[in-house]
């Protein structure tokens, strides 16, 4: 079955002075209660390593990790536990690493043990429980100098480490470019290809004061914004694509690990966006996660000019929104 459910920041991000935080059981209920069966925790290895020494991790951090493994094995739910800030790579303020993943042995040689400390730590969690998702969006092709073959002898470095300890993990490896470009050439791996839903990033960014694709497009409509040459509508995301299909197509399982819309789109234009978005996930087969749950790309709260709430157990639920996930599901 596929997986549908959402992402959590507990452990997203040391920028700020910012803590980890426990599982949000409250909100896991939720997501049973509406049917949903995934959560995926983006992790920043900073908040279990000091000073770039990737070698001696403060292990009550991980504490943190294995009750969030406890809280979605308890309700039923899948737990994928990605990196979002590897040793030497991260998508957001990647300037604070101070080697580089795609270059540098130090830092895929913690990359590697990064995930053989997690391997070794869950060896007797099924693998219906908990998956590995390796890095989150690596960057473009020649972007700190990573190549498709550097990135591809990364991955699998890292997916034989983890294997060699818990042979049934599933794992999950992102797309290219930020999660948008497929990879057939890791087709064989047999491991989950994820990509995202953000494009045409006019409509699901646009406002984003740390983004600058979105001021390039013509402004949030849907259908109908013009980026990248082409004027955006359910045939152009169908198009878009076709090369995670012509992979999928070569026997890879696909799933959409991120989507989401700021809270500067139009509401009435987000659900048009959401509404195509949806009907060609279940048309392919593909599940999905929402970035996030609560806040400005979530479900509540979020904010966007026009959004009609409705109160579901005390929590204040775009629930035009909420209709459409549960009618993409399988």
């Amino acid at each position: 079955m596929p997986h549908y459910g959402f992402n959590f920041l507990w452990m997203f991000s040391t920028w700020g002075g910012r803590l980890p935080e426990p599982a949000d059981e409250r909100a896991l209920d939720f997501l049973v209660e509406h049917g949903f069966n995934f959560v995926r925790v983006p992790l920043d290895y900073g908040f279990w390593t000091r000073d770039f020494d990737y070698y001696h991790p403060d292990e009550r951090v991980f504490d943190l990790i294995d009750g969030y493994v406890a809280a979605c094995r308890s309700r039923g739910l899948h737990l994928s536990l990605n990196l979002h800030r590897a040793p030497g790579y991260c998508i957001n303020g990647n300037d604070r690493e101070r080697h580089n993943l795609w270059l540098d042995a130090i830092a895929q040689d913690a990359f590697v043990f990064q995930w053989e400390t997690f391997a070794a730590r869950y060896r007797d969690v099924p693998g219906a429980v908990l998956s590995f998702d390796l890095v989150n969006e690596p960057p473009e092709i020649g972007q700190y100098g990573m190549t498709r073959d550097i990135h591809a002898v990364v991955i699998r470095r890292a997916a034989a480490a983890i294997r060699a300890l818990t042979p049934e993990r599933p794992i999950t490896i992102d797309g290219l470019a930020g999660g948008n470009l497929a990879m057939p050439e890791l087709a064989d791996l047999g491991v989950t290809h994820s990509g995202r839903a953000y494009q045409p990033y006019p409509v699901s960014h646009w406002g984003a004061e740390w983004s600058t694709d979105w001021r390039t497009g013509s402004g949030p409509e849907y259908p109908g914004t013009r980026f990248y040459d082409r004027v955006w509508d359910r045939a152009v995301l169908r198009e878009f694509y076709q090369p995670w299909r012509d992979v999928e197509a070569a026997g890879v399982p696909v799933h959409i690990g991120e989507f989401g819309c700021y809270n500067q789109t139009p509401n009435d234009t987000a659900l048009r966006w959401f509404a195509d978005l949806f009907t060609l996930f279940k048309e392919f087969g593909w599940g999905y996660a929402l970035w996030n749950f609560v806040g400005p790309f979530g479900i509540i709260d979020h904010g966007r000019p026009g959004v009609v709430y409705e109160d579901v157990r005390g929590y204040r639920v775009d629930r035009a929104l909420l209709d459409l996930m549960l009618a993409g599901r399988i």
